[in-house]
């Protein structure tokens, strides 16, 4: 009970010395009350935090990071953010298109030359790998060769869909949720920039953000300092994420590991136009729908972000997270000025812990 509570009782005593009267350390305790049901102190477990007007109102850790060391989660401890890694990927993107030296509009063959099918590579562009509308398969043969896929990154992940000799829908006409594509784009950053893009994410997003121990896969991930996943089955835990689930080192789908306190860094920055301009912010943050579009979905992306409702209507814009045994969630909502994140190293029901929190700040 020590990692919980030495963080929530030092909330709990910031909150009544700043607002004493408005109620908000009953939020707290309801808050904490709920997420203490759902984690237990010696199994894997999450850190949560809530910030309304640039100012915290719950932050919270539970559980252990690493099972054989009894490591707790704390709010600095590195989650793998899953799919919310694609937002840098993005953001990395748009960087490039605000510096001149490349366009969403620019098509695949200009960076992929060696497309089998140039006709397709002409039709893709760089905007429908954004937005999960390319209409290119994911012709990856993960379950015949897994443990080819245990260690194979960006390139190796990509190589299969320039194999492909046909779509499963004409690009920008539907939507099929696409890893493989953020591969392709991580990798398009690497030869625009010129370096790694790992790096260049550091450099032009890390750490204007101010998210200064926030990492991304490349190779091996380190063993000590981060959260491991873990999956629970048959009452034993197992370790599930580098060497252990496949495509895991595919970094540019899933990649990114950081922490709840860095992540605040993030949306601030965003918000700010740290790193991007505010024009740049506004567009990537606004739903793409293609003239051609006939699918059954009704669009939701912007550049890479979800853009939805909270249950009582309220603009949504965020992303999801989930890799082998990490499961995450990044939310804001831009009319509240609210920004919540969820990260967890067992995937725990987060959708549910979602629609709690917006009950709880009636949203």
């Amino acid at each position: 009970m020590v990692n919980r509570w030495s963080f929530v009782l030092c909330f709990l005593m910031l909150v009544f010395r700043t607002d004493a009267q408005s109620g908000s350390s009953k939020l707290v305790r309801q808050l904490d009350t709920y997420f203490a049901t759902l984690f237990h102190d010696d199994q894997p477990g999450g850190s949560i935090t809530i910030i309304r007007n640039d100012s915290l109102i719950f932050e919270a850790a539970y559980g252990l990071a690493d099972l054989n060391l009894k490591e707790p989660i704390t709010p600095n401890t590195l989650f793998n953010l899953g799919s919310i890694s694609k937002t840098f990927v993005a953001n990395g993107i748009l960087l490039l298109q605000e510096e001149g030296r490349l366009s969403v509009e620019d098509h695949l063959l200009k960076y992929f030359p060696d497309f089998r099918n140039k006709d397709i590579a002409r039709k893709v562009k760089i905007k429908h790998l954004m937005t999960h509308t390319s209409g290119l398969p994911d012709c990856r043969e993960v379950a015949k060769n897994p443990v080819f896929y245990l260690t194979a990154q960006d390139e190796e992940n990509w190589y299969p869909i320039t194999r492909t000799n046909a779509l499963v829908f004409e690009p920008g006409t539907d939507f099929e949720y696409s890893n493989p594509a953020f591969n392709g784009l991580a990798l398009i950053i690497e030869q625009v920039s010129g370096m790694k893009w790992q790096e260049f994410i550091a450099q032009k997003i890390f750490r204007p953000s101010g998210m200064l121990t926030s990492t991304i896969t490349d190779g091996p991930h380190p063993e000590t300092r981060v959260a491991h996943g873990y999956i629970e089955s048959g009452g034993r835990w197992t370790e599930q994420d580098y060497g252990e689930e496949p495509t895991f080192p595919a970094a540019g789908n899933g990649g990114v590991w950081s922490s709840v306190r860095e992540l605040v860094n993030y949306e601030r920055a965003i918000q700010k136009s740290i790193f991007l301009k505010p024009e740049t912010i506004e567009t990537s943050r606004t739903i793409k729908e293609f003239q051609n579009w006939n699918g059954k979905t009704t669009p939701f992306i912007g550049w890479s972000w979800f853009i939805g409702r909270s249950p009582k209507g309220l603009r949504t814009v965020g992303h999801t997270g989930s890799q082998g045994g990490f499961l995450c969630n990044y939310v804001t909502v831009p009319d509240k000025n609210i920004q919540f994140v969820i990260l967890c190293n067992t995937p725990l029901n987060v959708d549910m812990m979602t629609a709690k929190i917006f009950e709880f700040l009636d949203l």
